[in-house]
Order: structure tokens, then sequence, then C-alpha cells
């Protein structure tokens, strides 16, 4: 390990360090617009020039490795005139647009200006323009701000896989460009407006709508899917403006999904704000809060049959826990949170974790993919399983709907007959798991929500078995979930109790008329047709095929508007905050099912968010550990018995538009209509167009 000095001061490194590395690990800041720790060297900006001591010029820091006993100084009057010398030529051809460029106040550019820039120019020639690109309906270009740092290049081309961006010209005819019919159309793509350290990209949804300053800044948690991203929640007044990633290594390092990052419009458009209730001429009207709860207490206390409950994909675990708890007062056992059916053993918790943890895809040497697209269900833990790729010496191969994943993978077959041959060591691909010193594999929903879902679980219980991916210090069996809701769902136990119905059960005891109550927790993603003439009470945020279905809606807030704790699909408990209020008369779920619990004379055990957590951490302990993810005990789980022959497939369609939130987004529309993907509003199952 090489021992090197920097403004005087010794600091011992690994091999392959670069200077701009060694120089952050001293605290000392180094200018910089190419370099970004998380792409691979350009070395093209030059601003991070340093002197080192016994070569004849300044050297680019980001691209040279430290060496034993080198001498750097990062601050002499040669930097600095050698770095005042590149904002100059940076700021010949770039436009003064800082009053009303959107990255106005967090621009790179900006900042150095004013460290570097001079008090006057001595250009006099006529200046570069460059025209404006098509990048798609969420990433707005202003070319002729591009200073070329290729930043955007390296992440299309090595985090997102999708290669689609490019130099075309040399010198100051150099243009970043799309390729030849080419389109901006990864999951990732927002984030290259986060990279971009000029204005050259923006975010076009939210143009010309805000400036940096004026916006509050929420430290929350995305709820879009199971990943669970760090994400910071911008808002002006009490509107949601724009969402951004934070960084957390252990989930998403600082990148985040396209759905995620820009269906926050759909925050604000068809909200439920109001209590309605369905009169004798059918149709919904609004009434108040006492009315709303006393025609639900009134229904429930005269119901002679079944009463049963339904969490949806975004339901918080606060909801979930009083509703169970209300539903045991009021004696019924038929509740379920998985809405699409999917066949887990919430028993053990290891057989629907992601046990692997989303870091430790990092470790593994081998993967098997069966019956689901991560690019598509989890674009940001696809990322990582490209990058794990990169590095080299990963074999990877999928059994399931035939697609791009973005890293190199052998695609078996989309029969469930191929993973019977894998797990019974027929297939050559179970020599390679069996040879791997950390293998593992994960299974989706597609092959979960099946018929024989069961028994596609204990199968993939036996290849891990039998491939010795189960072991100390290493469990390479993942269940890769698409709700944000599902994994807390299950480890609070939102399931039928003994002789309860699940999803599908509920379905067919309402549409026979024994089941004469239904509680929607958010739950929109069912066939609606199918609940009969049972009473439908939906409790959530947005009008879709729930509330449409509903005889009585309460309304409740979105995952920005409460402080709420979801588990992402590794198990993480995780909490996020409130960034702006629900609109109208719309509340917290908990407290209106809290509420409700007065109403049909069954009083809630607690009045407070406080009391409610620390009944959650007496159900389960996790609730009572934020933020870790401690491993899950194996057991066997599954039902051994014959495969249907029907393919895998993956349940999501259409990446854009998956839930409520997004199918309200105009902008997640924008996207469905320019990159395809169908209507995204799940009529075939809800019977509706939301």
């Amino acid at each position: 390990m090489p021992k090197l000095t920097i403004d005087g001061r010794e600091i011992e490194v690994e091999n392959g360090t670069t200077i701009i590395q060694a120089a952050e690990l001293l605290g000392i800041e180094v200018p910089r617009f190419c370099y970004h720790e998380r792409l691979a060297i350009a070395g093209n900006c030059r601003m991070c020039l340093v002197e080192v001591e016994k070569m004849p010029k300044p050297v680019a820091s980001c691209a040279q490795p430290v060496g034993e006993g080198m001498v750097v100084h990062t601050d002499t009057p040669t930097v600095r005139k050698a770095r005042q010398g590149v904002m100059e030529f940076l700021l010949i051809n770039h436009p003064l647009d800082c009053p009303i460029c959107d990255q106005g106040g967090e621009c790179d550019l900006q900042d150095q200006a004013m460290a570097y820039g001079g008090d006057r120019g001595r250009y006099k020639e006529e200046k570069r323009a460059v025209e404006d690109k098509d990048y798609g309906p969420l990433v707005q270009t202003w070319m002729t701000r591009c200073i070329q740092c290729t930043r955007c290049i390296r992440f299309v081309s090595e985090i997102a896989g999708t290669p689609v961006l490019g130099g075309l010209g040399r010198a100051e005819h150099l243009e970043i460009t799309r390729y030849v019919g080419a389109v901006v159309s990864s999951e990732l793509s927002g984030n290259i407006i986060d990279l971009c350290p000029v204005g050259a990209l923006t975010n076009k949804p939210a143009a010309y709508t805000y400036r940096a300053w004026e916006l509050k800044k929420t430290e929350s948690v995305d709820a879009m899917d199971a990943v669970g991203a760090a994400i910071r929640v911008d808002t002006r007044g009490n509107e949601v403006v724009r969402v951004l990633p934070r960084v957390n290594d252990d989930v998403n390092e600082e990148w985040l999904g396209d759905r995620s990052r820009f269906a926050c419009d759909g925050l604000k458009r068809q909200r439920l704000d109001r209590p309605y209730l369905r009169g004798k001429d059918g149709r919904l009207a609004p009434v108040t809060w006492p009315e709303a709860l006393a025609a639900v207490a009134a229904k429930v206390k005269k119901a002679k049959g079944e009463i049963a409950a339904i969490a949806g994909d975004q339901a918080d675990a606060e909801a979930m826990m009083a509703m169970k708890d209300l539903m045991a007062g009021l004696g019924a056992v038929s509740l379920d949170c998985r809405q699409d059916g999917a066949r887990l053993d919430a028993t053990v918790r290891s057989s629907y974790l992601f046990n692997t943890t989303i870091a430790g895809i990092e470790e593994a040497d081998a993967l098997l993919v069966i019956g689901s697209n991560p690019r598509k269900e989890a674009p940001v833990l696809n990322a990582r399983i490209r990058k794990r790729w990169m590095k080299g010496g990963f074999k990877a191969a999928a059994v399931g709907p035939k697609a791009d994943l973005t890293f190199k993978h052998e695609w078996l077959g989309d029969s469930p007959a191929v993973l019977k041959q894998i797990a019974d060591g027929t297939h050559p691909f179970f020599q390679v798991l069996k040879a791997a010193a950390k293998p593992m594999l994960i299974i989706g929903q597609g092959a979960l929500t099946r018929a024989d879902g069961a028994a596609v679980l204990a199968l993939a219980r036996k290849l891990a078995e039998a491939t010795d991916m189960v072991k100390d210090g290493w469990n390479g069996f993942n269940v890769l979930h698409t709700a944000a809701a599902r994994v807390g769902g299950l480890d609070l136990g939102f399931v039928p109790g003994q002789g309860g119905r699940g999803t599908a059960g509920i379905m067919a005891g309402a549409e026979k008329g024994e089941v004469e109550v239904v509680f929607l927790l958010g739950a929109d993603e069912i066939d609606m047709k199918g609940l009969g003439k049972a009473f439908v009470v939906y409790l959530g945020s947005h009008g879709d095929a729930g509330a449409h279905r509903a005889d009585v809606v309460l309304p409740g807030a979105a995952y920005t508007e409460k402080s709420a704790t979801y588990v992402n699909t590794e198990g993480r408990v995780q909490r996020t905050r409130l960034a702006v209020f629900p609109p109208g008369e719309a509340k917290e779920d908990w407290r209106v099912i809290r509420a409700l619990s007065d109403a049909v004379a069954k009083p809630l055990p607690y009045d407070s968010l406080k009391g409610l957590r620390e009944r959650m951490a007496a159900v389960n302990p996790v609730f009572g550990r934020p933020d870790e993810v401690a491993p899950a005990a194996w057991g066997k789980f599954g039902t051994e018995a014959a495969l249907s022959e029907a393919a895998f497939v993956s349940p999501i369609d259409n990446y854009y538009m998956t839930d409520p939130i997004s199918r309200a987004s105009k902008t997640m529309a924008e996207c469905t209509k320019a990159f395809g993907g169908g209507c995204g509003c799940n009529h075939k199952k809800t019977g509706t167009h939301g």
C-alpha cells in the first residue's frame, strides 16, 4: 500500500487509488465535472488538475494513480491558474441562462465558477450553439449548455446497460446525442439529470415550475416498488414538486427508477379528499366523516355473513396492523395482503425475503432468475446485478419471460419443466450453480401468483438446498417482490386465520353472498366484478378501481403524506416521513381505522403512532429494529405437487403504470405512449379502466 503526501498530510491508501480519491479520504475538496465515483474515469474536463512534485506540469487527479512517496499540492498558484484557465474555456460557449435555468442554485458549474471564474470575458468570437435533442418525455435537453463531461453517456452504458447515447463530431463540433433510431427508454434514465453538472439535462415534467431554494426537502422512502429506495421529497406549499434519490449504499446506492421519480404528479390527480357514500340511486355522494363511519358501523353490526379485508400493494404496516386488530375484534379471520394471490408462506420468513440482501448481490458468482423480469419489476436492483456482472466471473441464466435484462445471461426457456430439470440435476446449469461458491436464485411474482405457485416455491427451495445455496454466512434464496406492502403484511401476519379465506376465497365468497362486508385497504388490483353484491368499504388515496366499486369511500393518505413503516423485499424496516399533508378531509389510514373501531364499539388499544408501533413490535420484533436486516431462519416451505405446463410470465407488462398513483400520473401516461406497454390500468383484473 503506497504512502503519499497531500498538502503536507501523509496518507496510506490501497494500490490503484487515484489522487482525487486519496484527497477525499483526507477531506480535501478537489473540483471536478467529469469525475464521478460510480462511473468509469474519463479525465476529459481537466478541472481536477493538481501539482505533483517531479512532474513537469499539472496532472488530472481523477486519472492519476498514486505512487509511493508522491508529493501532491492541490492549492498552489500554478494549480489555481490552471483551473482558472479550464474554467475560462468551459464558459466560452456556455450561455448566460442562470436566471432561467432549472439547475440554478444547485449547479456545479455555478459553484466552481464562483471559485475559479474570472470577472470578465476575453472571448470575442461567435459562440457555439447546439440544437436540442429529443430524449423523450422525462429529460429536457439544453445542449448549448453541455460541457461534454460525458457523465450521461457513461451512466446509460455502464449502470443502466442501455447504450443509446454517444458523442458525434470532434473538438468544438462534438455533440452528445442519441444513436440513430435509438430512444432513451431506460427505466433509470432520470438519473442522468442528477449526474449532469450543468443545466444541459433537466426535469422535463417539472420544467420552469420551481426554483431550488423555494423547496422544502424531506428525507423519506420510496413506496412505488418493493426495493424501498432512499428518496428526498421536495415540496412547495402542500404540493410535491419532485422526488430525488438519496445515497444508501445498502439499497439503491444513489439511483432511482423513473416511475418512483416522475410519477409524483399523480399525487395531486384523482385524489380522494372527502368521504363518499353510495346512495339509493347507485351514485357516490360526499358525506361527513361521522356519516361515513356510521354507515360502515351500521352495516358491520347487522352483518350476518362473513367480514373480510384485503390490503393493497402500497398499504403501510401501521394501517395493516390496525386493520388486523379491528378484524380480530370483529371476530373475522378472512384477511390477506396478497391481493395478487401469491403463494407465499407467512410462517417461514426466509421463504419470502430477498435473503442475499441487495448489497449482497455483489458477492454472488452465479444466478438463476425464475419467472421474473427484474429490469421492469425492480430496475435499481437490476442495476446492482449488472454491476456484479460487469466485474466478471458471474454466470447468469433465466427461466421465464425472454427479456433484455441489461446483463449477459442465458435464456433457458419459459417452461416450468426447465426449472424441474435444473432442480433434479439433469440440466447443465445445475452444475454451474453447484460449482459456484456463492450461488443465488431470484424467484419473481410471475412464478408465485400462478395456481401452482406453491409447487414452484417448493421446487425453488429444493434447488437451493441441492446446490448448497443456503449455508453459514450465505443465503442465496431470494424472492423479488413488486409490492411495497407485501413483506410488511406477511411480517404482521396479515393473512387468513384458522378457517379464514385468502384473496381468492374472499372473492368467491363475496360472489356467492357468503362474504357480506369487504374492507379494501388501498386494494385496486383485484377483479372488482368478483365482489358480487358485498358491501365494500374502500380506504385509499386515489379514485381508482376500488373507489369506483365501493359503497363507502374513506379518503386516506399517500406515502408522502404520512409517517409510515414499509418493509422492503430484503426485510429492511424503513419509515417514510410526512412531507405534505393529505388533501382536504383525508386522514392517515391508521387513524381512520382507529376512529372506525370506536364506531363499531370495538376500540383499538392505542391512540398514538407510538402506541401502534409498540403493538407492531410486540407482534413481530423486526418492527422494533428499523434499518436493520437480520438473517431469517431457514425452514421448510412450499407444497410439492405437479407443475402446470403454462409458461412463466412477468406480472408487470407496463413498467410506468402499476398502481393508483402512477395510473393517475400524466407523465407516466406520456411514457406509456412513448415507450409502449399498454394502458397499464389492470382492467383485465379490475374490470374497469382506472
